[in-house]
């Protein structure tokens, strides 16, 4: 009789174990795919927010651990937020990134109302292809012998933080920690 009773409880329990985990598979599940889509709704209004702002500061690290800021005209985010700059390639940034290649972007909305920051590491690039491609015609007071002297640097996000209240985009109430989406590159 006690083989039984034991058999008994331990098929309940298998039951009970199979439905537990199935309900908390499913709720994982829902809860992915709601992190995905507040992750796109992010992602699209931090590239609204970077497109809007023009302009964007980039901090690099100076051999004695010092922040570096310096405002920069970057092109237009790539769909997965990779940012790609323009420099000089004899620049004090060229060489922070050699030394330390991760790097934060900051872009300020227009009207003051959203902020998008990216933390990330930086690659410079010096491909012929990737020159000519990514150039701005307004530059070319800045680099009179751009063969010699324009170098790219690319940015790409391990995680971004956004605010936005003109978008309803807002951080945590107690420690103002912004929404923050992390890349898998």
């Amino acid at each position: 009789m006690c083989v039984v009773i034991i058999t008994r409880e331990m098929k309940t329990f298998k039951k009970l174990a199979y439905i537990l985990f199935f309900l908390l598979s499913f709720n994982s599940f829902g809860q992915n795919i709601k992190k995905d889509t507040t992750n796109v709704k992010l992602i699209s209004a931090a590239k609204e927010i970077m497109i809007a702002a023009g302009t964007c500061a980039l901090v690099s690290l100076d051999k004695e651990g010092g922040a570096r800021v310096r405002t920069m005209d970057p092109f237009k985010p790539e769909n997965n937020l990779t940012v790609w700059l323009g420099t000089n390639s004899k620049s004090r940034k060229v060489n922070q990134i050699k030394n330390s290649e991760k790097v934060t972007l900051y872009y300020l909305d227009s009207d003051d109302s959203s902020y998008v920051i990216i933390y990330g590491t930086a690659q410079l690039v010096n491909d012929k292809t990737q020159l000519e491609k990514r150039w701005k015609e307004k530059w070319k007071d800045f680099y009179p012998n751009k063969t010699e002297n324009y170098l790219l640097i690319k940015i790409t996000p391990i995680w971004m933080e956004i605010s936005s209240t003109s978008r309803g985009i807002f951080g945590d109430t107690k420690t103002w920690q912004p929404p923050r989406v992390w890349f898998n590159n």
